[in-house]
């Protein structure tokens, strides 16, 4: 068998490892890693029967559950695979390939905040720290959130230090879910967002810190969390914490809509 092996089987070999290791590391960042490791075991033990031993009974058994299975995997691992496009994707390699197929007039800073959008966030960020008040606030960058904005209350509005405080407000309405931000708006409140089941976050986080670690995990957008227990700010961006922002650093953040 091994003679047989040219270098086209070799490149197929490594090319099909690659990408299950690669597929491996994002399932390793959710609770889905031993469903995935019995699915690699049971590929395995199918390759064996049916491709090295030939056992025509029982490999054609394993060939219609392999068959059936393809489905199965595609709605159990939905959104594995949906994140493993997404990184793909969102390469920096295939990210600079990407702008140059942008028009023109989305190529240069349309993603990038102002100062005059950002100072109202940092103090209100700032007041809400010290009043020990619970914020999950998401500012979009080049992926759209138009899914995660639908969820919750439409308000497309002026971006203002007073508004971002009501809405964070123990008794507003609007205070539970994430506030969006877009294009120096803030274009939604109460918004529901996507919650990270890793187990590396500190148990003294909360909700909103597991939802600004499922959104970075998720999008590329920049994730500002105020702590309702101690006050401090955390940023989240591509699936990374940055813990107890001071102010400087979280204006220099928000301006440029990442770490």
């Amino acid at each position: 068998m091994f003679e047989s092996l040219n270098i086209k089987d070799i490149i197929d070999i490594l090319l099909t490892a690659v990408i299950l290791f690669y597929f491996y590391k994002v399932m390793r960042e959710t609770r889905s890693v031993r469903v995935f490791s019995g699915v690699l075991i049971f590929i395995t033990f199918w390759i064996i029967i049916s491709k090295v031993l030939e056992m025509k009974l029982l490999g054609s058994i394993l060939d219609q559950l392999v068959n059936v299975g393809a489905i199965a995997l595609i709605v159990l691992f939905q959104s594995e695979i949906r994140h493993f496009f997404y990184n793909l994707g969102t390469h920096n390699r295939m990210g600079k390939i990407l702008r140059y197929l942008r028009p023109a007039n989305k190529k240069n800073g349309e993603y990038r905040h102002n100062r005059e959008d950002i100072f109202p966030i940092v103090m209100a960020c700032l007041n809400m720290s010290k009043q020990k008040l619970g914020a999950l606030i998401v500012l979009q960058n080049e992926l759209p959130l138009g899914d995660f904005i639908n969820t919750g209350e439409l308000i497309d509005a002026r971006i203002s230090q007073r508004l971002v405080e009501n809405i964070f407000f123990k008794n507003s309405p609007l205070h539970d879910g994430a506030m969006i931000v877009k294009d120096g708006r803030i274009m939604a409140a109460a918004c529901i967002m996507p919650t990270s089941h890793d187990l590396d976050i500190p148990k003294e986080f909360g909700l909103r810190h597991r939802a600004a670690k499922g959104t970075s995990n998720e999008t590329d957008a920049l994730c500002i969390v105020v702590s309702e227990e101690t006050g401090n700010i955390t940023a989240a961006y591509k699936n990374t914490f940055k813990m107890r922002v001071t102010s400087e650093e979280l204006e220099e953040m928000l301006m440029r809509g990442e770490f």
